[in-house]
């Protein structure tokens, strides 16, 4: 199995746990909990801002000096309702009481101060389709660029119809020569409807030194260290993903493969 792709370690508490360290990179981290009602997490932020996604079900939380209540309204992720999220800054902590059983997202990066920790969503979040044809997908963006709150993380939800592609055209962001391209680590948490299907996410380099295709189920985490990485969707079953960016500037600069130029060309007419 390519180190890559990352099954949960677990079926019960925290059964993803990436670190900059088990990733092999420098910047973005990736955690989850999958809890039954009454099971606790919690975590200091140390060094790192984080965001919290409730991707499924209810939780209390507590976090940053300040009892939030409790989150979340989307009993299964593929309601495609937004998200209930919070973000915290580094030096803070957090803590999560299960309501219901539920799903929590940890994203983390490395933190910059000077930013307060708050709620993000359900209200400012708008599933907005993005692309054409069987590249239409459906998104929630929870963190990106025009949001300031955070000094790293972007954070956001994709949702790809059955039949589609995803992250397509192949683009990458592995360099750091802003604005033309930036430099940004990402992971990918994926679940499918229905839960026993399968997806396919490829992550490629133009010169072929890295060329993996993996077939991802649910739950699995994918990472993309650097090149392209497109995602398909097979007939019959839909894929959501939770994408985790970050890099040593908080911005969001791209440049598709040279096979598939024609096709932004074409889109952006």
């Amino acid at each position: 199995m390519t180190d890559l792709l990352r099954k949960p370690f677990g079926t019960r508490g925290k059964v993803h746990a990436i670190t900059p360290a088990s990733a092999g990179w420098r910047y973005v981290g990736f955690s989850l909990y999958r809890l039954c009602a009454g099971d606790v997490a919690t975590e200091p932020t140390g060094d790192r801002e984080v965001i919290l996604v409730l991707v499924e079900g209810r939780a209390k939380i507590s976090g940053g000096g300040q009892d939030w209540g409790v989150l979340g309204n989307r009993m299964n992720v593929f309601e495609k309702k937004p998200p209930h999220c919070l973000y915290l800054p580094d030096n803070t902590d957090w803590h999560a009481t299960a309501d219901t059983d539920c799903v929590i997202a940890v994203c983390s990066a490395p933190g910059t101060g000077g930013h307060a920790a708050r709620r993000i969503g359900p209200d400012g979040i708008t599933l907005t389709e993005r692309g054409r044809g069987t590249n239409t997908r459906h998104i929630n963006n929870i963190a990106m660029e025009d949001q300031d709150f955070a000094g790293s993380l972007l954070v956001t939800e994709v949702f790809t119809p059955a039949g589609h592609w995803s992250s397509y055209p192949s683009h990458r962001h592995d360099e750091d020569d802003f604005p033309r391209i930036t430099y940004l680590e990402e992971t990918y948490y994926h679940r499918l409807n229905p839960a026993a299907g399968f997806g396919v996410q490829r992550v490629y380099t133009d010169d072929g030194n890295l060329d993996e295709t993996m077939a991802v189920k649910d739950g699995d985490v994918v990472l993309v260290p650097r090149g392209h990485h497109p995602c398909g969707a097979p007939y019959g079953f839909e894929m959501y993903y939770l994408n985790v960016m970050a890099g040593p500037r908080r911005n969001w600069r791209f440049v598709p493969a040279p096979e598939v130029e024609w096709i932004m060309e074409r889109d952006a007419t």
